[in-house]
């Protein structure tokens, strides 16, 4: 899945060993707010040491986050992870072109994209002196009007 927004908070690192394998592991978590018309924020991390200096994300930044969604039970609840595993830049110039921040709004849950804007339409115009049928043509058979 992909999500696109801007870095407003950065969590701090989690280390540690593992007990199984002894080897060392570290995780830190990004929270990223959408520029939707109602913004949603999202919480994901990134695993591995290497990742998170090769990525090396900051607060504020806009960002295009390709990650995946996992759920883990614990004490019979119940928590979603989601893992980054791109994480792509988003060039600010780019979205002012496009008309930022609402250029591209996200899809609806049920997989529709939003409907267009409505746009109000101008009453077409009607002559002042036009009758409301077309002059009749002498010798016609019908007495319809078109």
């Amino acid at each position: 899945m992909e999500i696109e927004g801007k870095i407003i908070a950065v969590l701090p690192k989690q280390e540690g060993t593992s007990a199984r394998t002894g080897n060392h592991w570290a995780s830190q978590e990004y929270v990223l707010e959408t520029h939707d018309q109602y913004p949603r924020k999202c919480c994901f991390r990134i695993f591995g040491e290497e990742r998170i200096n090769a990525m090396n994300i900051q607060a504020g930044e806009e960002l295009r986050v390709s990650f995946d969604i996992d759920a883990r039970e614990y004490n019979g609840r119940y928590f979603n992870t989601l893992t980054a595993w791109r994480v792509d830049r988003i060039d600010p110039a780019a979205m002012a072109q496009q008309g930022a921040p609402y250029a591209q709004p996200a899809p609806m849950s049920g997989g529709f994209p939003p409907a267009p804007p409505m746009q109000p339409q101008a009453p077409a115009a009607q002559p002042t002196n036009a009758a409301p049928f077309p002059p009749a043509q002498e010798n016609s058979t019908d007495d319809l009007p078109f």
